[in-house]
């Protein structure tokens, strides 16, 4: 079968996607075709360890991204056990940690209620503030849309209310 029929990690050929590794640089030797269940699962980090039993044998893999994808894997699911019987070349093996360290670092940032906020998403602000040096209030129930995340802290969302670019704490906003 084709590289593309089959999902490189369980094998199931049902809805098959490609998927860029973490760290990518968005070529075909970066990415690794896998299904919709896998796919949903790597997405939402929530990983089904039965599932990804399936990794006992794709990290023996051929192609070098499906094992640092397996690697990657094995780490979210605290199996050191199984990241010590892979082999990977030097290369692979830089990849699979920057991808590691570049997710173990990746900021999160969470609405009053605990929902993960993405840049471009609509906010509701959940108690009237007052803008320090702008002269306003910014009303509770005001619906500010595509916010930013800066990068600098990750209690914070940006975004514009009244026409001025505020700073909104989260646990005064929650995802609309």
């Amino acid at each position: 079968m084709a590289r593309s029929e089959v999902c490189e990690l369980c094998g199931s050929s049902e809805d098959v996607s490609v998927l860029e590794l973490p760290i990518s640089d968005g070529s075909e030797e970066q990415s690794v075709y896998v299904c919709a269940n896998c796919k949903t699962q790597i997405d939402a980090g929530e990983l089904d360890e039965t599932h990804f039993n399936c990794l006992n044998d794709a990290m023996w893999s051929e192609v070098p991204a499906v094992k640092v994808l397996s690697y990657i894997l094995w780490n979210k699911l605290g199996r050191q056990d199984m990241i010590e019987m892979m082999y990977l070349e030097e290369d692979e093996l830089k990849l699979a940690e920057q991808a590691v360290n570049a997710e173990a670092n990746k900021v999160v940032f969470r609405d009053a209620n605990g929902v993960e906020l993405h840049a471009g998403d609509s906010i509701v602000i959940l108690k009237d503030l007052d803008v320090k040096g702008a002269g306003f209030t910014a009303k509770r129930g005001t619906t500010v849309t595509r916010i930013t995340l800066p990068n600098d802290m990750d209690d914070h969302v940006e975004g514009r209310v009244n026409g001025t670019k505020i700073y909104l704490k989260t646990e005064f906003i929650k995802k609309a």
